[in-house]
């Protein structure tokens, strides 16, 4: 019962002590007990100017301390999207444009941070070296620049590469070699020189396609507005001009060529680098070129990592884990790959991600002193790259991967029995003359 009691008048006596203060404050006198007025004790009192300015006081301290910042993937992603954005405007700064020649500088790494400034390719028509982002519009004013000296074969090249629906390029190549055809062996019938633009076969297989009305002027056509028969109209055709009769085996060259033509594809530059042996070798960091990622699916990518959570803690067939793999793999469209020489030398190159490993041995055949003498490449883990067919992505080599090159372990043993072990670099001189420090 006494407790009870010093309980309650512990409980007042708190209630009554006033306002309290903070440790680090020096300690403040008390005020002195007002008696509290009749008049205002029945009704409660209205916030004083000293309360109302510390109420002001501690919300601003509260909106100038900074919120804690939580990691969340999103943060991830966005993170690394401006880490691209940044290396891709510090390329663009130092100067890559569609007349860039070879390979970038060990120095344009460094800036950028990264293990390859980007995906290059080489234009066939001009020979220049372009980015991946300007290929497309590089390769176009290519084109159309050749139609100036060759306006045929310009005109056969826009056909089948500014159009991307092959289907639709087949027929509608096929369709124009079926007019030629009717010329050819029927010269003397006018209404085979004749072709009605609005006719129905016409536009819906020819007129569709890009470059098609610069080809029929090259070889010889030129619209004309003719009388419809019965009618006060008239209509807009092709006519083959009479000068053109005179060259039926031309019209034909023209045809074979139509059909035997590719689209102009720009080749991969391979960017071959040659380093110094270093600790960092199988240290990569590569820009968003390698990426087989849209806006789109980089927002996915949140949701799948969620995903993958839940998943690690299901019980998966192996079935279900080669698939998760496959697809994980078809990220990729590009992969940077490096050998590792016995003498520490790295070749270093980029290649399509489907390549072949086939392709990888012949780079790196080229690129040694002595080429025609067997070797191997060994897979991170040591295992042997036997399977020269498969793609990288299906020997899990992307989007990037340290190799190890050996010489046939029969021939190595041939040589020493002879006392002919080979002395100095395998690489050629000419690459060893522009090795690079790996940074």
């Amino acid at each position: 019962m006494r407790k009870f009691f010093q309980d309650i008048k512990a409980d007042i006596k708190f209630k009554t002590a006033g306002p309290g203060q903070k440790l680090a404050e020096p300690p403040r006198e008390r005020a002195p007990k007002e008696k509290p007025n009749a008049a205002t004790s029945k009704s409660r009192q209205g916030p004083t100017d000293e309360a109302q300015m510390a109420a002001a006081a501690a919300l601003a301290r509260l909106e100038q301390k900074p919120k804690p910042w939580l990691p969340s993937s999103q943060d991830a992603i966005k993170s690394q999207v401006k880490k691209e954005l940044m290396a891709e405007a510090a390329a663009s700064e130092r100067g890559l444009s569609t007349d860039h020649k070879g390979p970038v500088s060990a120095v344009e790494e460094e800036t950028a941070g990264l293990s390859v400034s980007g995906v290059y390719f080489i234009c066939p028509l001009t020979g220049a070296t372009i980015r991946k982002d300007q290929k497309e519009a590089h390769i176009k004013e290519a084109i159309l620049l050749h139609s100036s000296r060759d306006p045929v074969a310009a005109s056969i090249m826009e056909i089948h590469t500014f159009n991307m629906d092959r289907e639709k390029v087949k027929l509608g190549v096929e369709t124009i070699a079926k007019y030629l055809d009717n010329i050819h062996l029927h010269p003397e019938e006018e209404k085979y020189r004749k072709i009605k633009l609005q006719n129905k076969v016409f536009q819906e297989r020819i007129n569709c396609l890009e470059g098609t009305h610069e080809f029929f002027q090259a070889i010889g056509f030129e619209k004309e507005m003719l009388p419809v028969p019965g009618q006060e109209t008239t209509e807009e055709y092709y006519v083959l001009k009479k000068e053109a009769l005179t060259k039926l085996e031309d019209l034909k060259d023209y045809k074979e060529q139509l059909l035997s033509s590719e689209p102009v594809k720009a080749q991969l530059d391979r960017q071959l680098c040659v380093f110094k042996p270093s600790p960092q070798a199988a240290q990569f960091e590569l820009p968003h070129d390698f990426y087989n990622l849209t806006a789109e699916e980089l927002k996915r990518e949140q949701r799948l990592r969620t995903e993958a959570v839940e998943k690690a803690s299901m019980l998966r067939t192996k079935a279900m884990r080669e698939r998760e793999e496959q697809r994980e793999m078809r990220k990729y469209n590009y992969t940077l790959l490096r050998v590792r020489f016995p003498d520490g030398y790295i070749l270093q190159g980029t290649f399509y991600a489907r390549e072949a490993v086939s392709e990888l041995y012949r780079f790196v055949r080229e690129a040694l002193k002595d080429d025609w003498m067997p070797f191997e490449l060994l897979a991170p883990g040591g295992l042997k790259l036997t399977e020269e067919n498969l793609a990288f992505n299906e020997c899990g080599l992307v989007p990037s991967a340290l190799l190890t090159f050996a010489w046939d372990a029969a021939v190595m043993a041939d040589i020493k029995a002879s006392g002919e072990e080979q002395k100095g670099s395998l690489l050629k001189p000419e690459l060893l003359s522009a090795v690079q420090i790996l940074s």
